[in-house]
């Protein structure tokens, strides 16, 4: 590995950051507990500083023993405009990184990745979540912003199922971003552009490949949606993320990718399959040293299916907030929590909630005018 990158890599450790940014004539900026900033004790790197970067970089994107392997980058660059990947740093921390053109030029983006699985109360996520990876078959879904941890939570739920159940889990990613060992179950990772040709693909040959778990790093479009609720339905357990604000979202962004033709037959399909959503939010902590998991989960319950199979999607919140003892969670209830526990500031909790009545009554109880 090349000096400069090892340095980057050992300075991200001591500032505990979790991404790196790096841009043609500006220093290096860390991301530390959400907040990106310079580092102005840090030298400016010039355009040919992160091009080897990025050439280093995305060497591990390729197969192994690729000939010519940093002009096939180069190439990959300038006609795609931007490469993912993950790849491991000699200390053992994991890193995703995401090479792309601005302006004619390269940057790089890099985020740290959790080197071991955390249970779910270290990441502060409600144990309930764990049942879901006891499920015999349907779908699973984590959302969530970019940034929000789906990725660390999806890790931990592949983890409960390796080290609970004598199983065949097939995980298909881009990148792959942790590394399982085989425990009780055997894994199996194939990472989209080096192993398969997409997410779709890898989806459809995963069913020929006897598994009884599989992870789908996110459903993006309408082909890998649907072989993945079918892959729900003939007997698979499946976990995929996809980007929405809560769980009634998440079921709103899967119909509204099919035609309108569709959307009804979608939405029993949906009803039936579907296991649990679980959306969560990070939030700086109030005292601006760590980040929270602000969560909501909804169990797929007789009445939420129902809610989901005749399109009554905007009255699922209303059911997560009275499902306690089914094993939901509101947004609002995690938000609560955290603000009794001083964790966050009032302020960042009622701009994240979407029923700021609803927090305010959990807070303060019905006030009377």
């Amino acid at each position: 590995m090349i000096p400069v990158l090892e340095s980057l890599f050992e300075y991200c450790m001591e500032l505990k950051a979790s991404d790196i940014h790096l841009s043609v004539d500006e220093p290096p900026r860390f991301r530390v507990q959400g907040q990106l900033a310079p580092r102005p004790e840090l030298e400016t790197f010039d355009a040919r500083t992160v091009d080897e970067i990025a050439m280093e970089l995305g060497l591990y994107t390729l197969p192994l023993g690729c000939p010519d392997g940093t002009e096939r980058v180069r190439k990959t660059l300038v006609d795609n405009g931007a490469i993912d990947g993950a790849m491991t740093a000699p200390d053992g921390q994991r890193y995703r990184f995401n090479l792309f053109r601005q302006q004619g030029r390269t940057s790089v983006a890099l985020r740290r990745l959790d080197s071991t699985f955390r249970s779910l109360p270290e990441l502060g996520l409600p144990p309930r979540i764990a049942d879901f990876c006891q499920e015999r078959d349907g779908l699973v879904i984590v959302t969530g912003p970019t940034g929000s941890g789906k990725s660390t939570t999806l890790a931990t739920l592949i983890d409960g199922v390796n080290t609970t159940r004598e199983s065949f889990i097939v995980t298909i990613e881009d990148p792959i971003e942790f590394v399982h060992t085989s425990k009780l179950s055997l894994v199996n990772q194939r990472q989209v552009g080096r192993d398969a040709r997409s997410f779709n693909d890898a989806l459809v040959e995963a069913m020929r490949q006897d598994p009884d778990v599989i992870l789908v790093g996110e459903i993006r479009d309408t082909e890998t949606v649907r072989t993945a609720l079918r892959a729900a339905e003939t007997g698979h357990l499946v976990f995929t993320t996809l980007h929405a604000g809560d769980c009634a979202g998440a079921v709103e962004r899967i119909v509204s990718v099919f035609p309108a033709d569709e959307q009804n037959s979608v939405r029993r399909q949906l009803a039936m399959v579907l296991r649990g959503i679980v959306a969560q939010h990070l939030l700086v902590s109030a005292d601006g040293f760590r980040r929270h998991a602000a969560v909501e989960v909804m169990v797929n319950t007789s009445g939420v299916s129902n809610l989901i199979a005749t399109g009554r999607t905007a009255q699922i919140a209303s059911a997560i907030e009275t499902g306690g003892n089914e094993g939901m969670r509101s947004l609002e209830e995690s938000l609560a929590e955290l603000l009794f526990a001083g964790a966050v500031s009032e302020r960042d909790a009622f701009l994240l909630t979407r029923s700021p009545e609803t927090l305010q009554r959990r807070l303060y109880g019905d006030v009377e005018e």
